[in-house]
C-alpha cells in the first residue's frame, strides 16, 4: 500500500463495513455473531458509537475503497467504567498481513488518548496468533483467558483479553 487514508466512518460506509464484517461472521470465530449484519444495522452501530463520543475509523486504500475499520465501545455501562473502552478491528481479507491493521489500530489508540480515556481492552477468540501479535506489538498486556465461553461452528471457543493503559 503506497498510502492509507484513515478517517471517521460515515453513514455511506455502512454497506462496505457490513461486507467486511460478514466475512468474519460467516467464515471465522473472530466474532461470536452467527447471523450476517445488514447495512441498516451497521449504520446504526456506527451512529451509536459515534453518538457516545467514541471513534469509529475506516481505512481506505489508494483508490479510496474502504478496506478496514476499527472502533471502541464502552467496556461496561456502570459509571465507574466510563474511562475504559473495548477496541475492535476488522480488515478485508486481502488487506490482512500488510501492516494496515497496526497502522489503523495505532490511530484508534491515539484518538482514544486524545479523548482522555484511561484503559483499552482488546479481546480475541483463541487461538489467534495474528491478533495476539497485534495487541502485544502495540503494548497491550495479556490479562485473562476465559475458557469455552463461546460456541460457534459446533465447537467451544476460548477468549483472551489484553489491556493497555493509555494515560
Amino acid at each position: 500500500m503506497a498510502s492509507l487514508d484513515i478517517r471517521d466512518a460515515r453513514a455511506a460506509d455502512a454497506a462496505r463495513l457490513a461486507e467486511i464484517y460478514n466475512h468474519y461472521v460467516a467464515r471465522t470465530v473472530v466474532t461470536f455473531e452467527v447471523d450476517p449484519v445488514d447495512t441498516d444495522e451497521m449504520r446504526g452501530r456506527v451512529a451509536a458509537v459515534q453518538g457516545d463520543g467514541l471513534p469509529w475509523l475506516v481505512v481506505g486504500d489508494d483508490a479510496g475503497d474502504v478496506i478496514g475499520y476499527a472502533y471502541a465501545t464502552r467496556w461496561r455501562a456502570r459509571a465507574a467504567y466510563r474511562h475504559s473502552v473495548e477496541s475492535s478491528i476488522y480488515l478485508a481479507p486481502d488487506a490482512v498481513g500488510h501492516g494496515i491493521g497496526r497502522t489503523l489500530y495505532q490511530c484508534l489508540l491515539d484518538r482514544l488518548r486524545v479523548g482522555g480515556l484511561h484503559t483499552v481492552i482488546g479481546g480475541a477468540a483463541l487461538p489467534n496468533p495474528a491478533s495476539v501479535a497485534l495487541h502485544e506489538t502495540l503494548g497491550f498486556t495479556r490479562v485473562a483467558r476465559l475458557r469455552e465461553v463461546g460456541r460457534k461452528f459446533d465447537r467451544w471457543i476460548d477468549v483472551g483479553y489484553w489491556q493497555l493503559q493509555l494515560q
